[in-house]
Order: C-alpha cells, then structure tokens, then sequence
C-alpha cells in the first residue's frame, strides 16, 4: 500500500465522495474509474467518517433526507461565516501594519 502524499489525495477524493454522497460524480471530476475511488472508500471509510464526526459534519448517500441535506448546508454556511470573518480580521491587520 502506497503511502504519503498519494495516500492523502485518496483520502481526499474518499472525504469529497462521502461529503457529496456521490461517488460517481467525484470519480468523474477528480479523473478516477468509478471502481477505483469506491475501493478506496472501502479503505478509508472508517477513518475519514470518525474525522468528520470529529468535525460535525455528516457524511451524505443517496438515502439522505431532507434534514440531513439542511444540516448539511447550515453548517457549511456557518464555516463560511467563520471564514469570511477570518478574512475580514486579516485584512484588517494587514491595513493597520501598512499604516503603522
């Protein structure tokens, strides 16, 4: 088994499938066979879904209700929100060291 930054695209393109609850579609968009990415996450499945409920975030398939999808989106709207005001703060300290 292949190890290092390899393993770590796997795991991505595993994360984006279990996230979107389309493997398929992740296959087509990263440019792997089908088949190759849903081995891989029968390899990391485990892994990668205890690091998103780590995360609070919820693993999606095609059995996915309507409140899951909402909550889905709440919280990619609060990480969002987080980041923009992340951005807002940097900027801010970027404008007061190129004043000060």
């Amino acid at each position: 088994m292949s190890k290092g930054p390899f393993e770590e695209v796997k795991k991505k393109y595993v994360r984006m499938a279990l996230e979107s609850g389309n493997t398929s579609f992740i296959a087509r968009k990263v440019g792997v066979a089908p088949k190759t990415l849903q081995t891989w996450v029968k390899l990391y499945r485990d892994e990668i879904e205890s690091d998103m409920e780590e995360e609070g975030v919820l693993p999606l398939s095609e059995n996915s209700t309507q409140s899951d999808l909402q909550a889905k989106y709440d919280h990619a709207m609060k990480l969002l929100g987080e980041k923009e005001l992340e951005v807002a703060l940097l900027r801010e300290q970027v404008k007061k060291n190129l004043k000060g």
